[in-house]
């Protein structure tokens, strides 16, 4: 006794083999643009906030492209950086001008990224100034 299936067959594969998944260019710019602009995330929650939102984008993604991770990398160094200015800030917070270097680090940060943000959703590479580069 002979079946018969009257499920439709699929399309043939195309001559290539299966095909690949690849990272597109739109999709490494928005990951780009998220290396840099989740560092607004300190904006809410204000110590860990900074550090988290670039630090969890580029560990999820920075093996996807080498482009996410250079963005990534910048990002992370630039926040490592201003969470030691903002320390030695504090200390001079003792002698009350600390006040007006924590306001003008808060104004640069949030500047800073932004402008990298917009860089980066151009397509473009990004170098934050007063950056020490920890990771390379």
């Amino acid at each position: 006794m002979e079946t018969t299936s009257s499920l439709p067959t699929p399309p043939p594969l195309p001559a290539g083999g299966p095909p690949t998944t690849s990272i597109t260019t739109s999709n490494v710019r928005t990951w780009n643009i998220l290396c840099h602009a989740s560092a607004l995330l300190g904006v809410f929650l204000h110590f860990p906030g900074h550090l988290l939102g670039p630090l969890i984008v580029w560990l999820a993604k920075r093996d996807d492209s080498p482009e996410i991770d250079a963005h990534g990398k910048e990002s992370l160094n630039f926040q490592i950086s201003m969470l030691i200015y903002n320390a030695v800030a504090a200390v001079f917070c003792l002698v009350l001008i600390g006040f007006v270097f924590l306001a003008i680090l808060w104004v640069l940060n949030a500047v800073f990224v932004i402008v990298a943000s917009i860089q980066a959703s151009d397509g473009k590479f990004y170098r934050y100034p007063m950056t020490i580069r920890f990771i390379q």
